[in-house]
């Protein structure tokens, strides 16, 4: 009977670990079939900028200088060095290809909701419960901003540290030695590293031993419950045991604390006065509540209400939240409820806006671990309703599905607005009012685009709401000076250093108009003053190499220029340093330059166009021809490029691919004398001496002081038997230029020519 027995659980166990398995198989395939689109996605101009493509050390990949600084740095008012490092790995295993970056975020995703099915599983030993609290997690819309953005990588990749970290403590619940501790830290850490919001994992563990562990003692209404009585840790000692975890929660706060201070992320007290902020908290709790519920209208940036929240709105979300903690407190017998409330009060509270940073009342990322809590809550409860009773375990298995699959096809549309920047503001302002952060972004796009009309009138909309907003002026005289309105573009430059006086983007653009205009002695100054105020933006130090090349002071641009990308690894940077390098005659290292900027910006033509011209000047004439090739790729009217192109091929003996590649010059640029030169010799060459000739003789009206053009076109009225006007030509090269030993040998032979009884030239 015994084997029998264990031969009946044998069985049972290998048809639940299929039916895991097959669970997890549907989580995985609902996540990729909402989230798959967005390996199609770009990058969007709202933080993913600074923190990717513009970042100082993202762009170079995984380096040994990179990795030092992902933990030395607090760059973006923030330390997660985890983050930085993850960025890295995708720039060097994607380069560009932001759809490489949304796949890793897509993949943490599915490692959370996979890792949160079995920790609820392993916790609670309840299957259908946790697989739906999974399945709201993978497929809930509030959830689409952290995984379908980028830069919320912060969300998807601490949360798995906070899963792995509830993982291990159950690992030491169960066989409690210092070594299971020791990883409990040490995955722990790894989750701040990522973000700091995970300083509340702490209380949630005390949750856990509430419900379903049941690790603490039980309170006085279950003492009389059998198999409670005498069981249990007092709330002391399980407090003790996390001591270590609340110790590192701290060092984390003040990190963080420190980062965004001194970064600037953290708004003044006075900015936003303390009752605003609670009373915003307060409505944010329920807010998040109803979005869980009824989510429509979701933004990527939600306005800060910064006139007082109607004092009935924040009574009534205070009422709210108290009935519904007075509720659980009551229903206290039904465990998970308290947990499942008291989880998403306690993680929200890094994040609801007491502390504020930032200029947003509440975000939808910040509900990736919060709403979990909420989860728990519905599934267990839903699960007790339907106990022992078949019909309603039949209806609501039909109606979970519903849910579930409602709110797919609602992320999947979530998910489609961040295509592109312009798709998601677009968005974001349809269903906010008074949204400055889309108007201000939209403005900034369109500006992009040309389409100027509507760039102004989406920043005189910000204006409106908020004239002193630094970032809304700078996009508006950036725009102004796209349009040519250099003085009013000044005072709009001027007002933003008024409010920041240490911007050294606008420190940048005021040397540029300065530069445009000729005025480089005043530009100079204007980077230098830039650069006494924020000495280590690499922006300001290679703006300032630049302006010195441009001046020709090699030496000062090599040094601007190294200094700038020891600070921020940029392509237009290594390109100019190349340059600089270049005129000093270090042909292999402006090579090594160019080959970084190209790394760094596979579309950074001019480096594809100055790496060609290495090539060139050693003579590796296939390689010149792959890198001109490029650059006309990226930029289809690059007038240098098609130009060294045909002399590349003319060398190579290609002369077909040359003359074609001389007459693209001429037709971009058809009153260059050089480019009609060109192609008249080249012409010359394979025969066509009168199609050359037509060539030659535009090159000499548009350059008639050109003594060398002159003398070919004379070389070939020679060769065509137009010995007068071939003496005529050779007459006035010299005249031009009296050193011109060709045109003065080609003279002599015209005139033997002419003395023999050549043929008399007629009118062409």
């Amino acid at each position: 009977m015994e084997s029998e027995k264990t031969w009946l659980e044998t069985i049972w166990e290998d048809r639940q670990k299929r039916l895991i398995l097959g669970l997890c198989l549907l989580l995985v395939v609902g996540i990729i079939a909402v989230y798959v689109q967005t390996a199609g996605f770009d990058f969007v101009d709202y933080d993913d900028q600074g923190n990717i493509k513009d970042n100082p050390k993202v762009p170079a990949g995984l380096t040994w200088d990179g990795i030092k600084w992902s933990f030395t740095t607090m760059y973006g008012s923030n330390w997660f060095p985890l983050i930085w490092l993850s960025f890295m790995l995708d720039r060097t295993i994607f380069g560009t290809w932001a759809g490489g970056f949304h796949l890793v975020n897509v993949a943490f995703h599915i490692a959370n909701t996979i890792l949160l099915f079995w920790v609820l599983k392993r916790y609670s030993k309840s299957l259908w419960a946790s697989f739906f609290v999974a399945a709201l997690f993978a497929l809930h819309p509030l959830h689409v901003e952290s995984v379908a953005w980028v830069t919320e990588r912060k969300d998807v990749l601490s949360t798995l540290f906070w899963l792995l970290t509830m993982l291990a403590y159950l690992r030491y619940v169960e066989i409690p030695t210092t070594k299971r501790y020791v990883i409990i830290c040490v995955v722990y850490t790894l989750g701040l590293m990522s973000k700091s919001m995970l300083v509340t994992l702490p209380l949630v563990l005390l949750l856990m031993d509430y419900w379903p562990l049941k690790r603490l003692l039980p309170d006085l209404g279950e003492l009389g419950r059998a198999g409670n009585a005498g069981t249990g840790t007092s709330i002391g000692r399980l407090i003790w045991e996390k001591a270590p975890l609340f110790i590192l929660s701290a060092v984390s706060c003040v990190v963080t604390f420190i980062a965004q201070k001194t970064g600037g992320a953290l708004m003044r007290l006075s900015a936003v006065p303390i009752e605003y902020r609670i009373g915003n908290a307060l409505v944010s709790y329920c807010d998040y509540i109803v979005k869980t519920f009824w989510p429509v209208g979701l933004a990527v940036f939600y306005p800060h209400p910064v006139k007082e929240i109607p004092g009935l709105k924040i009574a009534v979300s205070l009422a709210v939240l108290l009935a519904i903690t007075i509720v659980v407190i009551l229903l206290r017998r039904r465990r998970y409820l308290l947990v499942g409330w008291f989880w998403y009060l306690g993680t929200l509270v890094p994040v609801i806006g007491v502390v504020q940073v930032g200029g947003q009342a509440m975000a939808d990322r910040y509900t990736y671990v919060p709403l979990i809590g909420i989860f728990i809550m519905l599934a267990w409860l839903a699960g007790d309703i339907v106990a022992q009773r078949r019909f309603r375990q039949v209806l609501a298995g039909v109606a979970g599905s519903a849910i579930i699959g409602v709110l797919g096809v609602m992320t999947f549309v979530q998910v489609s607005y961040w295509h592109d920047t312009m798709s998601l503001f677009k968005h974001t302002a349809a269903v906010t009012k008074d949204n400055y952060v889309a108007h201000s972004i939209m403005g900034v796009r369109y500006a992009e685009k040309g389409e100027m009309e509507a760039a102004m009138h989406a920043f005189d909309i910000i204006l409106k709401m908020t004239p002193k907003d630094a970032d809304t002026l700078y996009n508006v005289a950036k725009s102004l000076d796209v349009q040519g309105k250099t003085e009013k573009a000044l005072e709009f430059y001027n007002r933003v250093l008024a409010l920041v006086p240490d911007d050294a983007d606008t420190y940048s653009a005021l040397a540029l108009i300065e530069a445009r205009n000729g005025n480089l002695d005043r530009a100079v100054e204007l980077y230098k003053e830039g650069l006494n105020k924020k000495p280590d933006d690499g922006g300001l130090h290679g703006g300032l190499g630049s302006l010195y090349l441009q001046m020709g002071r090699i030496d000062e641009a090599i040094t601007e220029l190294e200094t700038a990308v020891k600070l921020k690894a940029d392509s237009m940077i290594y390109g100019n340093l190349g340059m600089a390098v270049l005129a000093k005659g270090e042909g292999d290292k402006a090579m090594e330059y160019f080959n970084k900027a190209i790394k760094l910006d596979p579309a950074n033509a001019e480096a594809h166009y100055n790496l060609g011209n290495c090539y060139l000047s050693q003579d590796l004439l296939a390689k010149a021809v792959s890198e001109y090739a490029k650059a006309i790729k990226i930029k289809p009217k690059y007038i240098k490029a098609y130009g060294n192109l045909a002399v590349s091929y003319a060398r190579m003996g290609r002369v077909n691919e040359a003359v074609t590649n001389f007459r693209r010059v001429v037709e971009l640029e058809p009153n260059s004398p050089d480019a009609r030169f060109n192609l008249g010799n080249i012409l010359a060459d394979t025969g066509s001496i009168d199609e050359a000739l037509d060539q030659l003789l535009m090159t000499v009206e548009l350059a008639p002081q050109d003594s060398v053009a002159h003398g070919v076109f004379a070389k070939l009225l020679l060769q065509k038997g137009l010995v007068e006007r071939a003496v005529a030509e050779y007459e006035r090269a010299l005249d031009i230029d009296p050193n011109n030993e060709s045109a003065q040998t080609g003279l002599e032979q015209a005139l033997i020519t002419q003395s023999g009884g050549g043929q008399s030239d007629t009118s062409r």
